[in-house]
Parts: structure tokens; C-alpha cells; sequence
């Protein structure tokens, strides 16, 4: 046992196994004690600290309360941050914490997917918010529709919300979201004048960048009148309007054909249950020979099986009603819906910076966001958002990929 600089006691192993360590935390130190890649300072309500893991100090980790322990032991990676969102912990690296923990998913197995109970009753809330017509809309209202003045503050100024493809290391986020868009449009093969639908079409940057640098005719579907409101004016002030139109509908009753298709980050938000509807209509939408081209983030194929079961921190907190495909499962869904996939590519770690970027913007504006009328608990739920994101793209669970698709005959 030695003291540190601050003269706070330093134990390497006694600590777990003490009498007035309560249970539920021993149990956790267990498991942090087998982390690698890294090592994690905890500091304990008492004030006693102990490193665990291996190597390089990633985070230190401070616990205010040693409930904390036992959230994590019944709830999981959700329980996990729910303290953070309440204030009991407390870190000066989220993003490389949270990285850290993904890394080590199967050390840390109970405690990031909890107890079954709770897994079962997660599981059956998220099954209440399906999206179905008007599931979709209110799932949807309630993520985009927090206001254009909160995204605005800290989205760049092409206010895309999803992930940027960076060319250089010193590229600035709006330029990669640009490239992003321009490499869609890329994959289309597009001709000036063709049609192209756009499910999914956000505050209308795609729309831009293929009615002005491409110039196509962009059809944008929404489900958010935030969004609606704001790229419609969007193609007003910019002189695009003639060649851009969007309407408040859902993918499923949009009709007609045309040239091509694009999806954005869309996928994400179908659900399970009406994935085979969401290919299906891609497909009827796009003419023979068109293309269709998803951006869509992915779920490591290994991870799918239990993370279909299973119920974690973005379907409960940020979008409900939502699930991720792998690149198998997506594949195998546009094969049995009439597509064949023809190209592929990954950008997860761009996903990770741009995420990164965010956090940055977000935590600037602080101040300003409170002063919209949000708490406290709103804030630290989106920097957990955040960095739970940019972890799982740093650690390989999750990815990015942009999929082009044409009919399969």
C-alpha cells in the first residue's frame, strides 16, 4: 500500500477483497482488474483509488456513490449511464473510457448487459415503441424534432447529422460532410436531370450538393416538420428550389419511380419487423438500372445475435424503436427484397472523428444549449450519447458503410 501525491491511499489488490467494499463494487473491480489495452484509475467514494487494467492509464474513473456498482451489476451499460447522466461519476476521458470498456466486452459482460430480468423488461418496452406509421413519426419527432435551434448550435454549418468522409487529417468537418455527400452521389453515377429520391433527407445537405453540384432533382422524404421546415427554406435561400422538393411522409407510402435512390442513416431507424418492407420499397422506387445507395451504420456480425436480444443505451434513451443490421444481415435483406449489392466500403473510424468533432462543438455551446431550456441531465445524456458512439466505431463494434444496390435481374 503507498500514498500518491495527493496522499490518497493506493491499494493494487487489497482494496477488492475489503469487508467495507460493498459486494456489487468487488464484483466490478473483478472484472476492470482483467481490462487490457489499457489501464483505468478508480477512485472510490472513500476516497481510495486503485489502477486496473494493464499498461497506459487511459481514464481515471471517479465514483461518487457506491450505488453506481450496483447499477451496473442489474442494469448494465444502461444502468452505467444513467449514473453519469445522474451525476454519481464522474471521468476526464469519457470517449477513451467508454472505448476502453467496448474493447473488453466479453471481460465485461454482466456489467454491460445486466441481469436477464431487466433484459426482458427492456426488451418488452422497446417492443411497444415499433415503428410502425405512426410509431415511426412520434420515434422520429422525438430525437429530430428537440428543435432547429439546438442542432444549429452545434451541427456544422451543411447541419448534416451523420457521418463525414475526411480526405486529410486537418479537413474541417463541413468539407468532409461535402465529400460525404459528393461520394454518394459518386456511387449513383447520376446524369444532370435525373430523379433521385432521398429517404430519409434530414435538413436537405444531400439535397443540395446534388441539385448544385450535380444537377439533379432531389425528392426529399421526412418524418420531422423541424427538419421539413428548415430544408425547404434551405432550397429557397440557396436557389435550388426548382430542383429540390421535400414532403413530410413515411418511405412506405411514397409511390412513382425514379432514376435513383439514396438513404442516409435511415436504415437504423426501420426496426426489425419492417426491414423486408424498407428493401422492398427501395426497390420498387428505383427504375431498372438506377442505383440505390444506403449509408447505414452496422453492428459487428458477431455481436448481432445477443445485441438483437438485447436492449442497450441508444434504443433506450436516444432512438427508440431503432436496430442495427449487420453487413450480413443487410446484404441478406436486400437479396431477399430483389437487390444485389454491386459496391461497398467502410469509414468507421471517420465516424468516430466526426462524432469527436461533435462532442467538441457540443460541450462549447453548454451554455448555450441550458439556455434553450434544457437540465442538466439532458447535457450529460448527449455527451454520453457521444462518446457511447464514438467508442463503438473506435473498438470495432460498430461501423459505417456506404452500400450500393441495384435490382437483382
Amino acid at each position: 500500500m503507498t500514498n500518491d501525491s495527493r496522499g490518497v491511499v493506493l491499494d493494487d489488490r487489497a482494496l477488492q477483497r475489503s469487508v467495507a467494499t460493498p459486494r456489487a463494487a468487488r464484483l466490478v473491480i473483478d472484472m476492470l482488474e482483467k481490462i487490457a489495452g489499457g489501464a483505468v484509475m478508480l477512485e472510490l467514494p472513500n476516497g481510495s483509488r486503485v489502477q486496473l487494467g494493464e499498461g497506459e492509464r487511459v481514464a481515471t474513473l471517479v465514483v461518487r456513490d457506491w450505488q453506481v456498482f450496483e447499477r451496473i451489476i442489474g442494469k448494465g451499460s444502461i444502468g452505467f449511464a444513467e449514473c453519469w447522466m445522474e451525476g454519481l461519476w464522474e471521468t476526464d476521458h469519457l470517449a477513451p473510457l467508454l472505448t476502453l470498456m467496448a474493447s473488453n466486452r466479453e471481460v465485461l459482460q454482466q456489467a454491460i448487459h445486466g441481469n436477464i430480468l431487466r433484459l426482458a423488461l427492456y426488451r418488452v418496452w422497446h417492443s411497444l415503441r415499433a415503428n410502425t406509421r405512426k410509431g415511426s413519426r412520434k420515434n422520429i419527432e422525438a430525437h429530430y424534432d428537440l428543435g432547429n435551434d439546438f442542432y444549429s448550435l452545434w451541427l456544422d454549418e451543411t447541419m448534416t447529422y451523420s457521418s463525414a468522409r475526411f480526405t486529410a487529417p486537418d479537413m474541417p468537418l463541413e468539407d468532409a460532410q461535402r465529400e460525404k455527400y459528393r461520394r454518394i452521389l459518386q456511387r449513383l453515377q447520376p446524369r444532370p436531370g435525373q430523379r433521385i429520391l432521398e429517404v430519409g433527407c434530414g435538413w436537405g445537405g444531400f439535397a443540395e450538393v446534388a441539385a448544385t453540384e450535380f444537377g439533379c432533382h432531389v425528392h426529399g422524404l421526412t418524418l420531422s416538420p423541424s427538419q421539413l421546415a428548415w430544408a425547404r427554406k434551405r432550397a429557397e435561400q440557396g436557389g435550388f428550389a426548382d430542383r429540390a422538393t421535400f414532403e413530410l411522409r413515411d418511405y412506405r407510402d411514397v409511390s412513382g419511380q425514379f432514376d435513383h435512390v439514396a438513404s442516409i442513416e435511415m436504415v437504423e431507424a426501420v426496426g426489425e419487423k419492417y426491414w423486408p418492407t424498407y428493401f422492398r420499397k427501395l426497390r420498387e422506387c428505383v427504375a431498372p438500372g438506377g442505383r440505390i445507395v444506403i449509408q447505414g451504420i452496422t453492428i459487428a456480425h458477431g455481436l448481432f445475435a445477443h445485441y438483437r436480444r438485447d436492449v442497450d443505451f441508444i434504443q433506450r434513451y436516444i432512438f427508440p424503436g431503432g436496430m442495427l443490421l449487420s453487413p450480413a444481415v443487410l446484404g441478406e435483406q436486400a437479396r431477399q427484397a430483389g437487390l444485389r449489392l454491386v459496391g461497398e466500403d467502410a469509414f468507421g473510424l471517420d465516424y468516430a472523428r466526426t462524432l469527436s468533432d461533435w462532442m467538441a462543438r457540443f460541450n462549447r455551446v453548454r451554455d448555450a444549449v441550458m439556455a434553450q431550456g434544457f437540465d442538466e441531465r439532458f447535457v450529460r445524456m448527449w455527451q454520453f450519447y457521444l462518446a457511447y458512439c464514438e467508442a463503438g466505431f473506435r473498438a470495432g463494434s460498430t461501423d459505417v458503410h456506404h452500400f450500393e444496390l441495384m435490382h437483382a435481374g
